[in-house]
């Protein structure tokens, strides 16, 4: 299988980027494909533009645009790995997510219909956050998150989840915490 894996956090010591090591050693176990794009390393350009905005309309779209579309393409298997802050996703893939997931290549409306065009994709969504899920949920933000990004983003174009995952209070985890969340993690694969 293709498993494209699209992460970013800029920290190397981050556990998010121990997330991501740990889903590329449990997909090399199963001789998978495997193409990682670090967004920070790749010092992606998140700022969509008036001409990625006019591309979309014409299909002229920039080359880093077509690159990322191609691995996409390429793809069966799509893991978003990042961590949850000011209660969304960093400006680096929200960024990638405007100008990469764009309408005619992710989306389209048919006779006033949205319809998702990334049908024949899994993905897997891995978070972390620092506050728990139990605030989270006293104030609705568990179900807010949710509703944007599995709704708002990755169904809209037609990804099916198989899994998204909410690690909670990961400012100063435990080691117990991260090798239970690891396993969590590498059972998804």
């Amino acid at each position: 299988m293709k498993h494209l894996i699209i992460y970013a956090h800029p920290n190397e010591a981050s556990l998010n980027n121990h997330f991501k090591q740990s889903v590329i050693e449990r997909l090399q176990e199963g001789n998978h494909e495997i193409e990682v794009r670090d967004l920070y390393q790749l010092k992606f350009n998140p700022v969509l533009s008036l001409e990625d905005l006019q591309g979309q309309k014409t299909g002229n779209i920039s080359p880093d645009i077509r690159t990322e579309q191609e691995f996409i393409t390429w793809s069966d298997h799509i893991t978003f790995i990042y961590p949850i802050w000011w209660t969304g996703m960093p400006a680096m893939m929200k960024g990638y997510i405007d100008r990469v997931m764009s309408y005619g290549f992710a989306y389209c409306y048919e006779q006033g219909a949205q319809k998702g065009l990334l049908t024949d994709k899994q993905t897997v969504i891995i978070n972390t956050q620092g506050r728990s899920n139990a605030e989270y949920a006293a104030i609705g933000m568990n179900k807010a998150l949710s509703l944007t990004s599995d709704n708002g983003i990755y169904a809209y174009c037609g990804l099916k989840i198989k899994q998204h995952f909410f690690f909670d209070n990961a400012k100063r985890p435990g080691s117990e915490n991260i090798e239970q969340w690891t396993n969590q993690v590498k059972m998804a694969f």
